[in-house]
């Protein structure tokens, strides 16, 4: 339902301005004032100030559609050089989602897409394995087999960026994809590409993070969403899980249990990335939840 604003029969919108820049004093002011003088009633906004690097992070939601080159230009100049702003009018993300085998986060972004509740528009899955063709195509969502084996990966990658681009999306949602990612594909993609992690981070990093964790005896079990980069399993985090476990837990029960968990946290951090509520700095974010 679209709510409509008080005694007048007219839809409300809203658009999500988020700032990124060198502190100074009087940036919230000046934002604040650039937005007045518009017109412009702010519904929300969230601040943050790393003071050890001196920046400044601003997440702003206002009640109004607006011009948003012309909006961007008027908050750019009362800001210091080399200002990163965004006006994004809260649109859908596109994403495509990359699997291997296992079903568990694929048939959760599937059920939100179904029922508009990912706050993305599924465009398709790409899997290197056939197994999940048949639950994405009963979504009606597109899917690709992109085969990994029997060629080499500067082949296959090329195959799969070939599958990719025509759909331009916002972000790639690894879903379970069991394949580490070359160096020139991540840049092809930086910080555009979510990945779930069955652990938490850094803790246990690479494969079969389950088996560790049983051999160590761990009391908890994590789950780990982040950013890709080229350095395996250390890109900037986005969210992070954990559940309690104890000795009585097999693996197969550490498994099982993991998999609920990878789901919530990979289903947080896309809810968080889509709505415009993360920052990246360096190689940490900025989170406003």
């Amino acid at each position: 339902m679209i709510p409509y604003s008080a005694g007048i029969n007219k839809p409300i919108t809203r658009m999500v301005i988020v700032i990124q820049c060198k502190d100074s004093v009087g940036l919230v002011a000046a934002i604040s004032t650039v937005l007045a003088e518009a017109g412009y009633n702010i519904v929300s906004m969230r601040e943050h100030v790393d003071q050890e690097e001196n920046k400044f992070f601003a997440r702003i939601v206002v009640d109004h559609i607006a011009d948003q080159r012309s909006l961007e230009n008027a908050i750019e100049k009362v800001l210091p050089t080399n200002a990163v702003v965004k006006v994004n009018p809260l649109p859908e993300k596109n994403i495509v989602v990359l699997v291997t085998k296992e079903y568990h986060c694929l048939s959760d972004i599937l059920t939100r897409n179904h029922f508009k509740t990912l706050g993305a528009n599924v465009q398709c899955v790409i899997g290197n394995h056939p197994d999940l063709k048949n639950i994405t195509e009963r979504f009606d969502v597109p899917f690709h087999l992109v085969s990994h084996e029997n060629k080499s990966k500067e082949v296959f990658e090329a195959e799969l960026v070939a599958s990719i681009l025509p759909y331009e999306p916002d972000y790639i949602v690894l879903a379970k994809f069991m394949r580490i990612l070359s160096q020139e594909f991540v840049t092809t993609f930086m910080l555009k590409i979510i990945n779930i992690h069955h652990s938490f981070l850094p803790a246990f990093t690479g494969a079969n993070p389950y088996r560790q964790a049983y051999t160590r005896g761990v009391k908890i079990i994590g789950a780990t969403a982040h950013f890709v980069t080229n350095e395996l399993d250390e890109g900037p985090i986005i969210t992070q899980k954990i559940i309690p476990v104890n000795h009585s837990f097999t693996l197969s029960d550490l498994v099982r249990a993991g998999r609920e968990n990878e789901t919530a946290a990979l289903a947080k951090a896309m809810q968080l990335v889509f709505e415009d509520r993360v920052f990246v700095s360096d190689n940490k974010t900025v989170v406003f939840e």
